[in-house]
């Protein structure tokens, strides 16, 4: 078990992406401030692929695209971070990012097992041809996570869907 699940009530875990629509992060800080617990923000780069599991840390990984990696990786997560510092800021709900690595449903569903998550908060695939012919290829992580995982999963559409 991590942190999060020994020292206060179950976290939700909620799947980010550069550029998501912001209903998930809004639908998520008022839950997670309605029901007085944390969140986990998990960012899982499909560039990389996991080499060791450690919850307590972002994973160990070893990238698929060695070269441009890093720093495409840390210029991520510090917006990824600016976007959820503004969006959380004044609600008084605790939050941590996580960078994940490997196949997005897979990944998310094995963080929210180890934090002991309440349930999980995923968005619908974007809109576009681009974003559908992705999802008909790799499949849909809320689908994936809703046939593979004991928890509650919350799909927030994108406003106008």
């Amino acid at each position: 078990m991590s942190a999060e699940s020994v020292n206060g009530p179950p976290p939700l875990v909620v799947g980010v992406l550069p550029g998501q629509h912001p209903e998930v992060l809004q639908t998520a800080a008022s839950l997670a401030k309605s029901l007085a617990v944390p969140l986990i923000f998990a960012y899982v780069d499909e560039a990389s692929y996991l080499v060791e599991w450690d919850p307590a840390r972002s994973a160990h990984r070893l990238s698929l695209h060695p070269d441009a990696d890093n720093a495409r990786i840390r210029e991520t997560i510090q917006k990824l971070n600016s976007v959820l510092e503004e969006r959380c800021a004044g609600l008084g709900v605790d939050w941590t990012l996580r960078t994940l690595a490997g196949d997005p449903a897979r990944a998310i569903g094995r963080l929210a097992a180890d934090a002991n998550a309440s349930m999980i908060v995923v968005g619908t695939p974007e809109l576009g041809m681009g974003h559908r012919i992705s999802a008909a290829l790799n499949g849909s992580v809320a689908a994936w996570l809703s046939h593979h995982q004991e928890r509650p999963i919350l799909v927030v559409p994108a406003a106008g869907k």
